[in-house]
């Protein structure tokens, strides 16, 4: 198909067949993400008009990538190609119909988020036939003291929130690299798991692939499974990996390439990176290492993506579709073993190597690019708080708005504010509100003045904004609100997990694992993915074969 500069239409047919030719394409579902997870297309991104202006430059980093914008008829899409021109975007179109134009061309719609790689997980298990131990079988072996090891492959912070009892932390790109410390007699069983199944499925088939000796297994259905078989977990552990040494990191990264090289991986020497630049293609530049490493010392221009949840979160960490992508990792095991899934996935993969370590010059967390910060009016904490405190509650006073994310207002509020979203401002903010002083708030302050553009131009008067957001009233000694507080929009921002936090209904957890299991069978029906899956390695002491100079550039897989 061919995009012109405008926000004309597109018809799905069009979209599908540029997905199955894998040609670049953002497809950017651009409504809050609970709605967007109740339906889309599969290979569709999540970026809300809200936040498009904090996400678009890095997530579709070439002005003049394909992009299609949807919505479902709320006019979401016709505000974000506007956005976009003003940003620089070139070529922009709106997919005729938006979602229930999908729907009627009789095309696939999935549910929840982060489904390419959900329903690759699905694949990979019922083609490799993954092994899976149920909640029942591992506690009767935790209970008899069995020679067993639990590995939880997400990340950190979900391991803390709930574990299975004796897990250990070992996020998804590591477990590779640390398994044969963690279990080094080979009779150890290796059981893998996550709160759902993807995690799991790909853990334990990742070690299977790599020729780890051990016995391994996925626990089937993770948390959400060892729950509603009503079994108790661990809160606030903090059993993480350690160290590796020599030995087992020269096996590990033996292995790994082996099974990268299997998948169709190239790999380009950091004296060539340069080569990777090229007139009409994006690259995403990744490292896949652990963020304390990352912000130890990192490539300039590498983006943090820990290999685990890279894997898990495709379509956010890479929303266009077709896209190249690089990896780096200075032990090369963790990137090998994430660039052998994406390669699975239908991705152009390379993993950069040769990285001096005089390279690693950029240091601290990464930052998100931003464009041009709106000059607005901001006010410092101090002088909100006397605002506030003379606040009249009956004309005049001040109206203040948070537009933060949904859970972030609720861990922690300037007293007072109100949650919004941004994108709803011109329903949801009440005609008595906009006749008071508005001020505007957000986490670090920056969604806040995009936001205040957007009132002035609602209202025709200034908005004012919180200086440094609600972090700097923290840091200024003043106290916050938490819990629940006042919306004037739903707090449908953000999807409700059904394999997060622990509070969560029986019947959601099932209907998930049930979802999660058709997933196989919508592929099918969908027929865009493009998804393939090696078979687990028949000799788990293979060699990696000597890559000449012209395969490890030109490639050699699928």
């Amino acid at each position: 198909m061919s995009f012109v500069p405008a926000a004309a239409t597109v018809s799905p047919a069009d979209v599908r067949l540029h997905l199955i030719a894998r040609r670049e394409l953002a497809l950017l579902d651009v409504r809050e993400e609970d709605p967007y997870a109740q339906a889309h297309p599969l290979f569709a991104a999540n970026l809300p008009l809200s936040r498009l202006e904090l996400e678009v430059l890095d997530r579709v980093p070439r002005r003049d990538t394909a992009i299609v914008l949807y919505d479902n008829g709320e006019g979401l899409a016709e505000r974000a190609a506007a956005r976009l021109a003003d940003l620089g975007y070139t070529n922009v179109r709106l997919l005729a119909g938006g979602l229930e134009g999908w729907r009627a061309a009789g095309y696939e719609v999935f549910r929840d988020v982060n489904v390419p790689s959900k329903a690759f997980g699905e694949l990979v298990e019922t083609e490799a036939h993954t092994p899976s131990l149920s909640a029942p079988e591992v506690k009767g072996l935790l209970d008899e003291q069995a020679d067993v090891v639990v590995l939880d492959s997400r990340r950190f912070e979900e391991y803390r929130t709930m574990s299975i009892p004796t897990g250990t932390s070992v996020p998804g790109a590591e477990l590779v690299l640390r398994a044969r410390t963690l279990a080094p007699d080979p009779a150890t069983t290796i059981i893998v798991n996550c709160a759902g199944r993807t995690r799991s499925l790909i853990g334990a088939q990742s070690l299977r692939n790599a020729g780890v000796p051990n016995p391994v297994y996925a626990l089937r259905n993770g948390t959400i499974g060892w729950t509603l078989a009503g079994f108790s977990l661990e809160h606030g552990q903090e059993r993480r990996f350690g160290d590796v040494d020599d030995t087992a990191r020269e096996t590990a990264r033996a292995a790994a390439r082996t099974v990268a090289y299997r998948a169709g991986v190239r790999r380009l020497p950091y004296a060539a990176r340069e080569t990777l630049e090229e007139r009409g293609r994006t690259l995403y530049r990744l490292d896949v290492r652990t963020p304390e490493e990352y912000q130890a010392g990192h490539l300039p221009g590498f983006r943090s993506a820990p290999g685990g949840q890279l894997v898990q979160e495709t379509d956010h960490s890479a929303p266009v579709r077709g896209a190249r992508i690089v990896l780096f990792d200075t032990l090369s095991v963790r990137a090998d073993m994430s660039a052998s899934w994406l390669a699975q996935m239908g991705w152009e993969v390379l993993v950069l190597d040769d990285v001096p370590a005089t390279a690693l010059t950029a240091t601290g967390a990464w930052r998100a690019t931003l464009p041009p910060l709106p000059v607005v009016e901001a006010i410092p904490p101090a002088h909100l708080a006397r605002l506030l405190a003379a606040n009249l509650p009956n004309g005049g006073g001040v109206t203040l708005l948070d537009v933060g994310p949904s859970p972030a207002y609720r861990r922690g509020r300037v007293p007072g504010a109100r949650f919004a979203i941004r994108a709803r401002l011109a329903v949801d903010l009440p005609a008595a509100a906009r006749d008071r002083t508005i001020v505007v708030t957000s986490p670090d302050g920056v969604a806040a003045r995009f936001a205040a553009v957007d009132i002035q131009a609602l209202t025709g008067r200034p908005a004012l904004v919180l200086d440094g957001g609600t972090a700097a009233w923290t840091a200024a000694g003043l106290q916050l609100e938490t819990g629940e507080g006042a919306y004037l929009s739903a707090p449908d921002d953000v999807y409700r997990r059904p394999y997060e936090g622990t509070d969560n209904a029986v019947e959601a957890m099932q209907a998930y694992l049930d979802w999660e299991y058709g997933l196989v069978g919508q592929l099918r029906r969908d027929g865009t993915h493009g998804f393939f899956v090696i078979p687990p390695s028949r000799d788990a002491h293979d060699t990696p074969p000597s890559l000449s100079p012209h395969l490890a550039h030109e490639g050699h897989g699928h």
